[in-house]
């Protein structure tokens, strides 16, 4: 079989609901590369939690690639160093930080490693994001006057109610078309890229520097923000537990769900 290279989200797909990698999914993917596949780790999450999961996974050593923070970073496992990034401009940012703190909306960004929060942000939202993605945090005086530069992503979040986001996500489309994108990842958050990208710019943005057919690159995911890189891939695969939107952009749909070894299904199916 032709090698193929696929792209897999993590949370709600490879991971399983306790934030667990099952042994049917490691197996699968260690026989995958054993015969020459590829596999690389595509997430919302922020670099340094995306490399952990690699890691785990033992899928960030010499030739692996990382795409974090919703395909804004691009990370060469190999160098070392990342070969991609996308950032917001910061006008963006101030504009986003100005327009959730008028709604009451919980909101952060990122520098370097660390979520970054202002001091009116509700910590206990903070502290339980960073807890499950094994991250820190830290407090600036304001976005405008603190930041080190330009960010990748602004992450809004509302773990009560859906509406809120909704209705960012509709001004976001209207106020800042052309500057930014926001998708879900869950449905607790909001996602604020630069405009264009997303997971699919970044599966297409690494294919182009590996020299590999799209046509041979699988994509996997269960939410909202993964459908760009589903119907970017050669082969779109959403998870039986995905949202009915992922289902309906894939061209296929798992039998099992994350936590029964969803993607073990998926190698030996179309890479083994």
């Amino acid at each position: 079989m032709e090698a193929k290279i696929l792209f897999l989200d993590l949370d709600g797909t490879l991971l399983n609901d306790q934030k667990e990698i099952t042994p049917g999914n490691r197996a699968a993917i260690q026989e995958a590369l054993a015969q020459g596949h590829r596999v690389v780790v595509t997430s919302g999450r922020p670099l340094k939690s995306s490399l952990a999961q690699a890691r785990r996974l033992e899928l960030a050593g010499e030739g692996c690639y990382v795409i974090a923070y919703n395909g804004t970073v691009i990370y060469d496992c190999t160098t070392q160093k990342e070969v991609f990034r996308r950032t917001l401009d910061l006008d963006t940012v101030y504009a986003l930080f100005d327009e959730a703190r008028r709604r009451k909306m919980y909101v952060h960004t990122y520098d370097c490693e660390d979520v970054v929060v202002e001091p009116d942000a509700n910590l206990a939202i903070t502290q339980l994001y960073c807890s499950i993605l094994n991250i820190g945090y830290r407090m600036i005086e304001s976005v405008r006057s603190s930041l080190s530069g330009p960010p990748v992503k602004v992450l809004l979040i509302d773990r009560q109610h859906r509406e809120p986001l909704e209705e960012m996500a509709q001004w976001i489309q209207a106020s800042l078309a052309g500057r930014a994108d926001c998708f879900s990842s869950s449905p607790y958050f909001l996602e604020v890229v630069a405009h264009g990208m997303n997971k699919g710019a970044a599966v297409r943005e690494l294919c182009a520097r590996l020299g590999t057919d799209i046509r041979n690159a699988l994509a996997v995911g269960d939410e909202g923000n993964d459908i760009s890189m589903i119907r970017a891939a050669g082969t779109g695969i959403a998870m039986a537990n995905a949202i009915p939107a992922v289902k309906e952009a894939a061209d296929y749909v798992t039998e099992r769900d994350n936590n029964h070894d969803g993607i073990e299904e998926i190698v030996r199916k179309f890479m083994l």
